[in-house]
């Protein structure tokens, strides 16, 4: 893992992925910290802000990514700007449950993001925030949605599952795709959300798509504008509209569904 660690680090530098300045990111009303670089945040980068987490937040601002009244989940969210931006718009969705792997540098990080922020979140939208590796037992995040219907309780899941830039960790794609499995909804109208940077290989991201498909998801390649349409203001890590752009477009995205509901 330490190799594929260092090759990630380096390859996310040459495509502009540093570290933020000061450690903090400003978007709209959010003000979000990433990890400290030490121990398991190292090793699983969340001392860092990745493009995808940005191309996520925009697609989910201007409602290209529909979430008003939806529950959702975020997988190894990091500092959770996707999932905390969705908590604030006038759309949001009424659950949003943030995830990340239970380390305790990890979770303080992901808890004060969650608390620092909650002044801003639309009071429809309920926000959590647990640790979970993947692959383990998904129920303790399954127990927090709200009581099924009977008729629909064999399709108990979460309406949409975030994964910002997981794809890179190709030894974990099956326990990735056994808690995506686990936790959406069984219903044609759920949606996973996937983002990759583009210095996680393209074989890497094709055995993801292939592996998910057998599992019973197709996922259908997004367009990605070159030019950011992001009204809300963003600041922090030197970011301004024209890197916020360029960040955008090393960026690759999936919409997936369940291609056989029962």
């Amino acid at each position: 893992m330490a190799d594929n660690d260092d090759f990630l680090s380096d390859s996310a530098a040459m495509f502009g992925e540093e570290n933020l300045d000061d450690g903090t990111i400003r978007y709209g009303p959010l003000t979000l910290t990433v990890a400290p670089k030490e121990g398991k945040a190292n090793t699983l980068m969340a001392d860092h802000l990745f493009s995808p987490s940005l191309l996520l937040a925009e697609l989910i601002e201007r409602t290209m990514i529909p979430l008003k009244g939806a529950t959702v989940v975020e997988l190894g969210a990091g500092c959770a700007l996707p999932s905390l931006l969705s908590s604030t718009l006038a759309d949001s969705p009424s659950l949003v449950v943030i995830t990340d792997y239970p380390d305790e540098k990890i979770m303080n990080n992901l808890i004060s993001n969650v608390e620092r922020n909650r002044p801003h979140y639309n009071p429809c939208s309920t926000v959590r925030a647990l640790g979970y590796e993947w692959g383990q037992d998904t129920r303790p995040l399954l127990d927090l949605l709200p009581a099924q219907q009977p008729s629909s309780a064999s399709s108990g899941g979460f309406d949409v599952v975030i994964m910002s830039d997981l794809l890179h960790f190709d030894r974990s794609h099956d326990v990735l795709i056994q808690s995506l499995t686990s936790l959406l909804r069984k219903e044609s109208s759920a949606r996973a959300y996937v983002a990759a940077g583009k210095y996680t290989e393209s074989h890497v991201c094709d055995n993801f798509v292939r592996e998910a498909h057998r599992a019973g998801i197709a996922l259908e390649e997004g367009e990605v504008e070159p030019v950011w349409r992001g009204a809300l203001e963003v600041s922090g890590g030197g970011l301004d509209l024209e890197q916020l752009g360029v960040r955008k477009d090393m960026c690759r995205w999936w919409v997936g569904r369940w291609h056989e509901t029962s």
